[in-house]
């Protein structure tokens, strides 16, 4: 189970790999897909990728959550982009607007659909994501079907203005508030400026108004990507305390035993 202590005597294994699976409109996509070795069941968790690409950093988080007991895929929401190294792929991703948030909505939603078919899963299954994936944490938690908990880690372009509205994102993430369908978790850093601490007072009001179950962490001295150790946007005391929340509230809402 997810977040027990870990012992010596504990036999330890995973599976990591690339795999295709169903995205969007059913268009067969690849993904990064890591899961504890055992007969489980085990809670699910769909990690969606932020606008640098589809990175090390990515594999390296999907794998963390296999380690801590989750089933854990992370789509290629790029996939119709070409392939190439992350950073090529992220930049033509920049260059073209980003990816339409239907489709993002419908390639997460498939990854979902794959976890749950398995029998090693308990059949609850979480969102998590970070920058662009926060962002879209959140919309798949308000759009998707089927998912018992999303944590949205500094996804900014949650609240847009009318301006910033376009064909792939016709509407702003806020405004789906009304259907958010699971609890949510955000975690933002008090100097970062995608989202700023306004925008993310507005989200937290929407969140009150439509009375979601949500809790929201905000750390000073922290900006944008505080949980990037590979960068100096990393904060280490406040990653530190982002994961440790991460964890205790996965476990409260993906666990075999929770309602």
């Amino acid at each position: 189970m997810p977040n027990q202590p870990y012992r010596t005597e504990t036999y330890e294994g995973m599976i990591a790999e690339t795999v295709t699976m169903k995205g969007d409109k059913g268009e067969t996509i690849n993904a990064y897909f890591a899961r504890p070795m055992g007969p489980g069941p085990f809670p699910g968790m769909v990690l969606i990728h932020h606008a640098p690409g589809w990175d090390e950093w990515y594999r390296e988080a999907t794998r963390r959550f296999a380690h801590h007991g989750y089933l854990a895929i992370s789509p290629n929401i790029y996939y119709r982009l070409g392939h190439g190294t992350p950073e090529d792929v992220g930049a033509k991703a920049r260059a073209a607007g980003g990816v339409p948030d239907d489709a993002v909505v419908g390639d997460v939603q498939g990854a979902r659909d794959m976890l749950a078919s398995l029998p090693t899963s308990n059949g609850k299954i979480g969102l998590f994501g970070t920058c662009s994936g926060g962002r879209h944490a959140f919309l798949v938690a308000c759009r998707g079907r089927g998912f018992s908990a999303a944590v949205d880690c500094w996804g900014g372009r949650v609240v847009m203005a009318n301006h910033e509205l376009d064909p792939m994102h016709p509407v702003a993430p806020i405004d789906y508030t009304k259907d958010l369908a699971c609890p949510l978790l955000g975690l933002f850093g008090d100097d970062d400026q995608f989202p700023t601490p306004q925008q993310v007072n507005e989200h937290e009001e929407a969140l009150k108004k439509f009375r979601k179950a949500y809790e929201f962490h905000r750390y000073p001295k922290a900006g944008h990507g505080f949980f990037y150790y590979h960068t100096p946007m990393y904060r280490q005391e406040q990653a530190v305390d982002g994961w440790n929340r991460v964890w205790v509230f996965l476990d409260e809402h993906l666990s075999s035993g929770s309602a």
